[in-house]
Order: structure tokens, then sequence, then C-alpha cells
């Protein structure tokens, strides 16, 4: 069963859809059940807090749930805070998720490491 929070965020994701103003961009995907993210940030290059962030997954419910529970998470966080972030930390902000389903919250997690590493990198 998927809670209310997942499902809430899988009939209306937030922050969906290309950020034509990323400062860096990272894109993970799984060969097994063939979910792709692409996740763009705007990252603030004085303070390094990551001012916006969108996403485009193609995916299961979980896969885009999770996309958009990841981006309303990390919004605000410092480059730093947001390295930081686990698969623990988007399952709870997601109330839980099916054990079936918590590879999902890895392919956020492993895009948003990637657009980070983009980002610095760039510096």
């Amino acid at each position: 069963m998927y809670s209310k929070k997942v499902l809430d965020h899988f009939k209306n994701p937030r922050n969906q859809g290309v950020l034509k103003k990323a400062t860096a961009t990272g894109q993970e995907g799984n060969p097994v059940c063939g979910d792709v993210m692409k996740i763009y940030l705007e990252i603030d290059e004085e303070t390094g807090v990551i001012k916006d962030v969108s996403f485009e997954t193609l995916g299961c419910a979980a896969a885009i749930a999770v996309s958009s529970i990841l981006t309303e998470y990390v919004k605000g966080m410092t480059v730093e805070e947001a390295k930081k972030v686990t698969k623990e930390d988007i399952i709870e902000a997601a109330d839980g998720l099916p054990p079936a389903k918590v590879h999902c919250s890895m392919l956020g997690i492993d895009a948003l490491k990637k657009a980070l590493e983009n980002y610095q990198k760039k510096k």
C-alpha cells in the first residue's frame, strides 16, 4: 500500500518539468524496471543554496511520487546539505514505501548526486 502522501504526489506532482534556468542537471535510470529520472537544480552561486528544482521522470507511480517529494525536500538546502540526503530521508518524507518500491527512492537520490557532482565540476 502507498501512503496518502505518495498517492498525492503521484496524482499532483510538484516541480515537474524542465527548469530552463538550471545550473546543474543529473540523470539516473534503473535498467531492471526501466524507470528514468532527470533532475534540474538552480543553485545560487554566492550562497550555494538550491533556489529551485524540478524533475522529469518516466516510471511507475512510486518513481514519480518520490521524485516530486525529493524536489520539495531539497529546495532551500545548501549543496553540502543536499549531498547528505539519503534514501531513508526520502522514504521517511514519503511516509514510507512498499519494500518492492524502495529502489525508486534511490533513483532520485542518485540523480541528485549526479547533478551535484556536475555542478561542482563546473565550478
